[in-house]
Protein backbone atom coordinates (compact mmCIF):
# COMPACT_ATOMS: atom_id res chain seq x y z
CA UNK A 1 0.00 0.00 0.00
CA UNK A 2 3.06 2.53 0.76
CA UNK A 3 4.75 1.49 -2.79
CA UNK A 4 1.60 2.01 -4.39
CA UNK A 5 1.14 5.42 -3.00
CA UNK A 6 4.70 6.16 -3.33
CA UNK A 7 4.33 5.60 -7.20
CA UNK A 8 1.63 7.43 -7.29
CA UNK A 9 2.51 11.02 -5.63
CA UNK A 10 5.80 10.63 -7.85
CA UNK A 11 3.63 9.65 -10.95
CA UNK A 12 1.64 12.89 -9.80
CA UNK A 13 5.02 14.80 -9.89
CA UNK A 14 6.40 13.79 -13.41
CA UNK A 15 3.03 14.84 -14.99
CA UNK A 16 3.55 18.03 -12.86
CA UNK A 17 6.80 18.61 -14.12
CA UNK A 18 5.81 17.77 -18.21
CA UNK A 19 2.93 20.27 -17.49
CA UNK A 20 5.63 22.92 -16.57
CA UNK A 21 7.61 22.40 -19.18
CA UNK A 22 4.45 21.85 -21.93
CA UNK A 23 3.86 25.18 -20.85
CA UNK A 24 6.96 26.86 -21.53
CA UNK A 25 7.31 25.92 -24.30
CA UNK A 26 4.56 26.80 -25.84
CA UNK A 27 4.85 30.55 -24.16
CA UNK A 28 8.24 30.38 -25.74
CA UNK A 29 6.53 29.46 -29.29
CA UNK A 30 3.46 32.03 -28.68
CA UNK A 31 6.37 35.13 -27.92
CA UNK A 32 8.87 33.48 -30.84
CA UNK A 33 5.89 33.59 -33.59
CA UNK A 34 3.50 35.49 -32.53
CA UNK A 35 4.48 38.36 -30.50
CA UNK A 36 7.98 38.87 -32.74
CA UNK A 37 7.30 41.62 -34.55
CA UNK A 38 6.54 43.58 -30.93
CA UNK A 39 9.30 42.51 -29.23
CA UNK A 40 11.61 43.26 -31.81
CA UNK A 41 10.64 46.68 -32.31
CA UNK A 42 10.89 47.21 -28.50
CA UNK A 43 14.58 45.66 -29.00
CA UNK A 44 15.43 48.06 -32.06
CA UNK A 45 13.78 51.14 -29.93
CA UNK A 46 16.41 50.23 -27.22
CA UNK A 47 19.75 50.87 -29.81
CA UNK A 48 18.07 52.36 -32.36
CA UNK A 49 18.02 56.37 -32.67
CA UNK A 50 16.27 58.16 -35.32
CA UNK A 51 17.14 62.01 -36.52
CA UNK A 52 14.28 63.10 -38.27
CA UNK A 53 14.59 64.36 -41.92
CA UNK A 54 11.45 66.98 -42.49
CA UNK A 55 9.67 66.87 -45.78
CA UNK A 56 9.40 70.50 -47.75
CA UNK A 57 5.59 71.48 -48.27
CA UNK A 58 4.21 71.05 -51.38
CA UNK A 59 4.07 74.65 -53.20
CA UNK A 60 1.11 76.92 -54.26
CA UNK A 61 1.05 78.04 -58.00
CA UNK A 62 -1.27 80.44 -59.93
CA UNK A 63 -2.61 79.32 -62.92
CA UNK A 64 0.80 80.62 -64.96
CA UNK A 65 3.19 78.61 -62.95
CA UNK A 66 4.17 81.76 -60.02
CA UNK A 67 4.64 80.48 -56.92
CA UNK A 68 2.43 81.54 -54.45
CA UNK A 69 3.72 79.71 -51.39
CA UNK A 70 7.59 77.84 -51.14
CA UNK A 71 9.89 76.79 -48.57
CA UNK A 72 12.98 78.19 -47.29
CA UNK A 73 15.88 75.92 -45.42
CA UNK A 74 16.53 76.67 -41.98
CA UNK A 75 18.34 74.49 -39.12
CA UNK A 76 16.68 73.21 -35.85
CA UNK A 77 18.76 71.85 -33.03
CA UNK A 78 18.13 68.36 -31.41
CA UNK A 79 20.07 66.41 -28.57
CA UNK A 80 21.11 63.10 -26.54
CA UNK A 81 21.56 64.15 -23.32
CA UNK A 82 23.54 60.80 -22.97
CA UNK A 83 26.35 61.46 -25.06
CA UNK A 84 26.42 64.96 -23.63
CA UNK A 85 29.56 64.93 -21.04
CA UNK A 86 29.18 67.82 -19.77
CA UNK A 87 25.85 69.45 -19.72
CA UNK A 88 26.38 72.41 -17.41
CA UNK A 89 29.29 74.04 -19.76
CA UNK A 90 26.50 73.05 -22.74
CA UNK A 91 23.49 74.27 -21.31
CA UNK A 92 25.55 77.96 -21.02
CA UNK A 93 27.02 78.16 -24.45
CA UNK A 94 23.88 77.40 -25.94
CA UNK A 95 21.95 79.62 -24.25
CA UNK A 96 24.18 82.27 -25.24
CA UNK A 97 24.48 81.48 -28.51
CA UNK A 98 20.09 81.31 -28.94
CA UNK A 99 20.01 84.55 -26.36
CA UNK A 100 17.96 82.67 -24.18
CA UNK A 101 17.75 81.32 -20.52
CA UNK A 102 20.10 78.82 -19.37
CA UNK A 103 18.11 77.24 -16.85
CA UNK A 104 15.50 76.18 -19.92
CA UNK A 105 18.55 75.15 -22.04
CA UNK A 106 20.01 72.87 -19.12
CA UNK A 107 16.17 71.43 -18.84
CA UNK A 108 16.43 70.40 -22.34
CA UNK A 109 19.91 68.53 -21.62
CA UNK A 110 18.71 66.45 -18.53
CA UNK A 111 15.80 65.12 -19.90
CA UNK A 112 15.52 61.35 -19.35
CA UNK A 113 14.93 61.02 -23.37
CA UNK A 114 16.77 59.36 -26.27
CA UNK A 115 16.42 62.20 -28.27
CA UNK A 116 15.68 66.16 -27.21
CA UNK A 117 14.65 68.59 -30.02
CA UNK A 118 15.05 71.99 -28.58
CA UNK A 119 11.86 73.62 -28.72
CA UNK A 120 10.71 76.45 -29.17
CA UNK A 121 14.70 78.22 -28.84
CA UNK A 122 16.04 75.49 -31.66
CA UNK A 123 13.84 75.75 -33.98
CA UNK A 124 14.10 77.30 -37.56
CA UNK A 125 17.49 79.21 -36.76
CA UNK A 126 18.93 80.41 -39.63
CA UNK A 127 22.37 80.08 -40.86
CA UNK A 128 24.35 81.72 -38.86
CA UNK A 129 23.30 80.59 -35.41
CA UNK A 130 23.48 77.23 -36.85
CA UNK A 131 27.52 77.79 -37.79
CA UNK A 132 28.05 79.05 -34.63
CA UNK A 133 26.76 76.41 -32.94
CA UNK A 134 28.02 73.65 -34.81
CA UNK A 135 31.69 75.54 -34.23
CA UNK A 136 30.99 74.36 -30.97
CA UNK A 137 31.71 70.87 -31.85
CA UNK A 138 29.60 68.89 -28.91
CA UNK A 139 29.15 65.59 -28.83
CA UNK A 140 25.40 64.81 -28.55
CA UNK A 141 24.37 68.43 -30.50
CA UNK A 142 22.56 67.47 -34.06
CA UNK A 143 21.99 70.19 -36.68
CA UNK A 144 19.26 69.23 -39.03
CA UNK A 145 17.23 70.66 -41.68
CA UNK A 146 13.76 71.93 -41.18
CA UNK A 147 11.91 74.12 -44.03
CA UNK A 148 9.74 77.21 -43.45
CA UNK A 149 6.90 78.17 -44.75
CA UNK A 150 7.36 81.64 -47.23
CA UNK A 151 5.01 83.63 -48.98
CA UNK A 152 7.06 85.55 -51.19
CA UNK A 153 4.27 88.72 -51.94
CA UNK A 154 3.72 89.29 -48.29
CA UNK A 155 0.01 90.51 -47.55
CA UNK A 156 -0.90 89.62 -51.29
CA UNK A 157 -3.50 86.72 -51.43
CA UNK A 158 -3.16 86.25 -47.87
CA UNK A 159 -6.75 85.25 -46.50
CA UNK A 160 -7.21 82.68 -49.72
CA UNK A 161 -3.69 81.14 -49.00
CA UNK A 162 -3.98 80.95 -45.61
CA UNK A 163 -1.02 80.49 -42.96
CA UNK A 164 0.96 77.53 -41.29
CA UNK A 165 2.14 76.73 -37.73
CA UNK A 166 5.65 76.22 -36.77
CA UNK A 167 5.24 72.50 -37.38
CA UNK A 168 4.40 73.10 -40.80
CA UNK A 169 0.49 72.23 -40.34
CA UNK A 170 -2.18 74.33 -42.19
CA UNK A 171 -4.20 76.94 -40.18
CA UNK A 172 -6.14 78.24 -42.76
CA UNK A 173 -6.99 79.40 -45.83
CA UNK A 174 -6.06 76.90 -48.50
CA UNK A 175 -2.92 75.60 -46.46
CA UNK A 176 -5.59 74.15 -44.34
CA UNK A 177 -7.90 72.92 -46.73
CA UNK A 178 -5.62 70.88 -48.55
CA UNK A 179 -3.14 70.41 -45.63
CA UNK A 180 -2.80 66.35 -46.16
CA UNK A 181 -2.09 67.05 -49.75
CA UNK A 182 0.38 69.72 -49.09
CA UNK A 183 1.98 67.88 -45.66
CA UNK A 184 4.91 65.07 -46.88
CA UNK A 185 5.94 62.29 -45.30
CA UNK A 186 9.52 62.83 -43.05
CA UNK A 187 12.60 61.08 -43.72
CA UNK A 188 15.30 60.23 -41.20
CA UNK A 189 19.15 58.92 -40.85
CA UNK A 190 18.91 55.97 -38.71
CA UNK A 191 22.06 54.91 -36.41
CA UNK A 192 22.82 52.58 -33.80
CA UNK A 193 23.68 53.52 -29.99
CA UNK A 194 25.10 51.54 -27.31
CA UNK A 195 23.03 51.28 -23.72
CA UNK A 196 24.60 54.88 -22.99
CA UNK A 197 23.52 56.60 -25.35
CA UNK A 198 26.72 56.60 -27.22
CA UNK A 199 26.89 56.49 -30.99
CA UNK A 200 28.20 53.10 -32.62
CA UNK A 201 30.33 53.48 -35.70
CA UNK A 202 27.88 51.19 -37.80
CA UNK A 203 26.51 52.26 -40.94
CA UNK A 204 24.24 55.06 -40.79
CA UNK A 205 20.78 54.11 -42.92
CA UNK A 206 19.20 57.10 -44.48
CA UNK A 207 15.07 57.38 -45.71
CA UNK A 208 14.66 60.00 -47.54
CA UNK A 209 12.38 62.49 -46.79
CA UNK A 210 8.80 62.58 -49.67
CA UNK A 211 7.88 66.17 -50.56
CA UNK A 212 4.15 66.96 -50.58
CA UNK A 213 2.16 68.05 -53.46
CA UNK A 214 2.14 70.99 -55.47
CA UNK A 215 -1.36 72.91 -56.23
CA UNK A 216 -2.25 74.88 -58.94
CA UNK A 217 -4.90 77.42 -58.46
CA UNK A 218 -7.33 79.16 -60.83
CA UNK A 219 -5.45 82.73 -59.18
CA UNK A 220 -3.80 84.84 -61.95
CA UNK A 221 -1.39 86.86 -60.05
CA UNK A 222 -0.78 89.67 -62.13
CA UNK A 223 -4.98 90.38 -61.95
CA UNK A 224 -4.30 89.90 -58.13
CA UNK A 225 -1.68 92.37 -58.13
CA UNK A 226 -4.08 94.55 -59.89
CA UNK A 227 -7.09 94.32 -57.49
CA UNK A 228 -4.09 94.28 -54.30
CA UNK A 229 -3.36 97.99 -55.60
CA UNK A 230 -6.84 98.96 -56.20
CA UNK A 231 -8.12 98.60 -52.65
CA UNK A 232 -4.91 100.33 -51.37
CA UNK A 233 -6.38 103.14 -53.40
CA UNK A 234 -9.73 103.03 -51.87
CA UNK A 235 -8.27 102.09 -48.39
CA UNK A 236 -6.38 105.15 -48.71
CA UNK A 237 -9.43 107.44 -50.12
CA UNK A 238 -11.86 106.31 -48.05
CA UNK A 239 -10.82 104.31 -45.33
CA UNK A 240 -12.93 102.25 -45.20
CA UNK A 241 -13.94 99.52 -41.91
CA UNK A 242 -14.11 96.83 -44.75
CA UNK A 243 -13.19 96.27 -48.36
CA UNK A 244 -13.53 93.41 -50.84
CA UNK A 245 -13.38 92.80 -53.99
CA UNK A 246 -13.55 89.65 -56.24
CA UNK A 247 -12.54 88.87 -59.66
CA UNK A 248 -14.07 85.79 -61.85
CA UNK A 249 -14.19 84.30 -65.14
CA UNK A 250 -17.84 85.10 -66.38
CA UNK A 251 -17.74 82.02 -68.85
CA UNK A 252 -16.58 79.48 -66.54
CA UNK A 253 -17.08 80.51 -62.80
CA UNK A 254 -13.08 80.29 -61.90
CA UNK A 255 -11.94 82.67 -59.22
CA UNK A 256 -8.48 84.87 -60.87
CA UNK A 257 -8.32 87.02 -58.13
CA UNK A 258 -9.57 87.93 -54.32
CA UNK A 259 -8.78 90.15 -52.02
CA UNK A 260 -9.95 92.20 -49.08
CA UNK A 261 -9.00 94.76 -46.19
CA UNK A 262 -8.08 94.25 -43.39
CA UNK A 263 -5.27 92.01 -44.28
CA UNK A 264 -1.80 90.52 -43.05
CA UNK A 265 1.10 88.85 -44.07
CA UNK A 266 1.38 85.07 -43.67
CA UNK A 267 5.07 85.21 -42.91
CA UNK A 268 4.02 86.72 -40.06
CA UNK A 269 0.68 86.46 -38.69
CA UNK A 270 1.57 85.94 -35.33
CA UNK A 271 1.29 90.10 -35.15
CA UNK A 272 -1.95 90.58 -36.36
CA UNK A 273 -5.43 89.29 -33.98
CA UNK A 274 -7.40 86.50 -34.82
CA UNK A 275 -10.47 88.29 -36.52
CA UNK A 276 -8.34 89.96 -39.23
CA UNK A 277 -6.43 86.64 -40.11
CA UNK A 278 -9.09 84.21 -39.79
CA UNK A 279 -11.62 86.25 -42.09
CA UNK A 280 -11.40 86.09 -45.67
CA UNK A 281 -14.57 88.73 -46.24
CA UNK A 282 -15.42 87.22 -49.56
CA UNK A 283 -16.56 84.30 -48.46
CA UNK A 284 -17.32 84.93 -44.88
CA UNK A 285 -19.40 88.47 -45.40
CA UNK A 286 -22.63 86.57 -47.65
CA UNK A 287 -25.92 87.26 -47.06
CA UNK A 288 -29.25 85.87 -48.77
CA UNK A 289 -29.41 87.90 -51.96
CA UNK A 290 -33.41 88.33 -50.73
CA UNK A 291 -34.27 91.70 -52.02
CA UNK A 292 -31.58 92.86 -53.95
CA UNK A 293 -32.34 90.84 -57.28
CA UNK A 294 -35.64 92.76 -58.56
CA UNK A 295 -37.79 91.99 -61.96
CA UNK A 296 -37.41 94.82 -64.65
CA UNK A 297 -40.54 94.78 -66.18
CA UNK A 298 -41.19 96.43 -70.09
CA UNK A 299 -44.09 97.36 -71.53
Amino acid sequence: MFIKDKQFRIRIILISILLILLFILIRIFYIQVFSYNKLNHLATSLWQRNLPITADRGKILDRNGKILATNITTTTLYAVPNQIVDKEATAQKLAEVLGTDYDKMLKHLKKRTSLEKINPEGRQLNSEIADKINALNIDGLYLMKESKRYYPYGEVLAHVLGYVGIDNQGLSGLELKYDEYLTGKDGSIKYTSDGKGNRLNNLEIYEQAQNGMDITLTIDIDIQLALEKELENVDAKYSPEQALSVVMDPNTGEILAMGSRPTFDSNNYQAYDLETINRNLPIWKNYEPGSTFKNVDTI
